[in-house]
């Protein structure tokens, strides 16, 4: 299932973040067994979901719901490469099907909005999965939602037809046909090899869109650029501002299900979060995201009178990014000689610090600390041994000539991009570059333009380091391949290993969930060994609200049903 990603942000107290490197990394030791055991504790003691969760009766009809996102959007499109932000699927949440939703177990059912059955058959020796569509299922421009929406998603994504730029093929390159059943609101997807995340299709990763918009690569790249001009859910547009970057949503009267509670929803662009916290203090918003590095914001949220923190384990997590294509980063030793350098104990200590959350260095690239499946498989990598560093960095011949290493009459030169406003990033910029300073690495940190961060440098590969946080799902080893694989368009690093690859293939491919938990972790290995990205912790799924606001705030794995989401006063 597709994961989506966030620029940094938070505000962190920068001298707190240069002196917990003490100048090279090296003060901010890993934290004690009793350190551990306090995380692992308030980690079980954290909550799967914090929405304040009440039954339909029990919301009042009526309202509105303004909400922040740090992120504007250009491309609305969310199957694109450049349409896939988090804040991008927030806003589409409430306006675009989503055929299965998970609880907050990360357990899939059918959507009875848009769906009145599913059936996952392999008796036949292939897996075929079997949507039956309701009848009532319409896109607003009055074109009933058919197996022909989910052929041209199928057709758009599956990475046959380069001149389509989906942000992952996972999955839909598996698929051998999508064909009509016995209606056109029968849809039988035939699967060429076994595909056992195949729940997270056709859903929120990404939301489904009507089949013309889909068909060709003009379309795909340009129907929804700028605009949204068909929808199919509880709302629908009534105005995309693009001088105040905001988007206001109606209650679609034409919704066949439950009708909303809720009037109207406001997204507005808000790009920090202290400003964000401003906003929520002053009345302006009834719902605010609290990041890592946010301390103050924090503090000053719990403040606000009839507010409500709502905090949950989330399958997000934070991790710097490492350009395997760079100039000086080509080689794997120089790579693992900038791993070894990196003190991730520090920068976990430096943004989670007074958060209220648990400060436990992650592990892994596919689970979380909190999942089953997690397993610590950092290995040697995952710990600061700044004199190892050196020694690779002498072998693959960067001497150290003064303060900085050199090789061929070139100096080792980083750059570590970062969003402008998001002083957290700034502060692990500063971590990094004093800690690879003293392995003789020079690290410029360079701040970009935070609504052409990705686009125009993380997905162009004009980075060496970058810092940001991957938003999961509740099927994360289907993220393997669109993050780790060669060729996936997210495969930011643009990395090239067949081992790995053959890897992600087995852990994919495998049925049973046990084995596949077993399999992951074995391509995890091999993707610490890559150093294509440096894991730091989970990233903290905190909520500021207002207390009357029910059946929003931390969802954890579960999918919101904006139909519900309301006032109680």
């Amino acid at each position: 299932m597709k994961v989506r990603y966030r620029a940094a942000a938070g505000v962190a107290v920068l001298a707190m973040a240069v002196a917990a490197c003490g100048g090279g990394g090296g003060a901010a030791k890993k934290p004690s067994a009793e350190q551990s055991q306090q995380a692992q504790q308030q980690m079980a003691e954290t909550p799967a979901i914090n929405i304040n969760a009440l039954p339909y009766e029990q919301v009042k009809d009526g309202g509105t719901l303004t909400l922040a996102v740090g992120q504007w959007p250009s491309q609305w499109n969310g199957n694109h490469v450049d349409g896939n932000q988090a804040d991008t699927a927030d806003m589409l949440d409430p306006i675009m099907p989503q055929l299965m939703v998970s609880d907050e177990g990360a357990n899939f059912t059918a959507n009875p909005d848009y769906l009145t059955d599913v059936k996952n058959d392999l008796s036949s020796g292939k897996q075929v999965v079997t949507y039956t569509l309701s009848d009532k299922a319409t896109w607003s421009d009055g074109t009933p939602i058919t197996w022909k929406d989910l052929e041209a998603a199928w057709k758009a994504n599956n990475g046959k037809n380069k001149k389509f730029k989906p942000a992952s093929t996972d999955g839909w390159d598996r698929i051998e046909s999508v064909t009509k059943g016995d209606t056109d609101k029968v849809a039988i997807v035939t699967y060429a090899k076994p595909y056992p995340e195949w729940m997270g299709q056709f859903s929120r990763s990404p939301h489904l869109y009507p089949a013309k918009y889909m068909e060709t690569p003009e379309a795909y790249e340009k129907d929804y650029l700028q605009k949204i001009p068909v929808t199919a859910g509880p709302f629908k547009v009534e105005k995309i501002d693009e001088g105040t970057k905001t988007l206001t949503l109606v209650r679609d009267d034409k919704w066949w299900g439950k009708k909303a509670k809720l009037d109207k929803v406001i997204f507005r662009t808000i790009d920090s979060p202290e400003a964000q916290v401003n906003a929520f203090a002053n009345g302006e918003l009834d719902g605010v995201e609290i990041p890592s590095g946010a301390p103050a914001e924090l503090k000053r949220a719990k403040e606000v009178p009839n507010a409500d923190i709502r905090k949950a384990l989330s399958p997000n997590w934070r991790h710097i990014t490492v350009n395997n294509q760079s100039e000086f980063l080509k080689d794997k030793s120089v790579r693992q000689a900038v791993a070894y350098a990196i003190n991730r104990d520090a920068i976990t200590q430096s943004d989670l610090k007074d958060m209220d959350w648990p400060l436990q260095t992650l592990g892994n690239h596919v689970f979380m600390n909190n999942h089953k499946g997690y397993v610590d498989n950092s290995g040697d990598l995952g710990k600061y041994n700044v004199e190892k560093a050196k020694q690779l960095l002498d072998a693959a011949g960067w001497k150290q000539e003064g303060e900085y290493r050199k090789k061929d009459g070139k100096e080792f030169d980083l750059s570590f991009v970062i969003p402008s406003a998001t002083p957290v990033s700034q502060s692990e910029g500063e971590l990094v570059q004093a800690m690879l300073k003293e392995a003789g690495i020079k690290v410029n940190i360079r701040p970009v333009p935070l609504d052409k961060f990705f686009n125009d440098y993380i997905i162009k590969g004009d980075f060496d380091l970058v810092p940001f946080s991957w938003i999961g799902t509740p099927l994360p080893i289907g993220g393997l391949a669109q993050i780790y694989k060669t060729g996936s368009e997210s495969n930011f690093p643009k990395s090239n290993d067949p081992a790995v690859d053959a890897a992600i293939e087995a852990a994919v491919d495998e049925m049973d969930p046990a084995k596949a938990i077993e399999k992951a972790n074995a391509a995890d290995k091999l993707i610490w060994d890559l150093v294509h990205t440096i894991p730091l912790y989970q990233r903290p799924d905190i909520q500021a609200t207002k207390k009357t606001l029910a059946n929003w705030g931390a969802r954890g794995y579960k999918s919101l049903d904006y139909s519900m989401i309301g006032f109680t006063g």
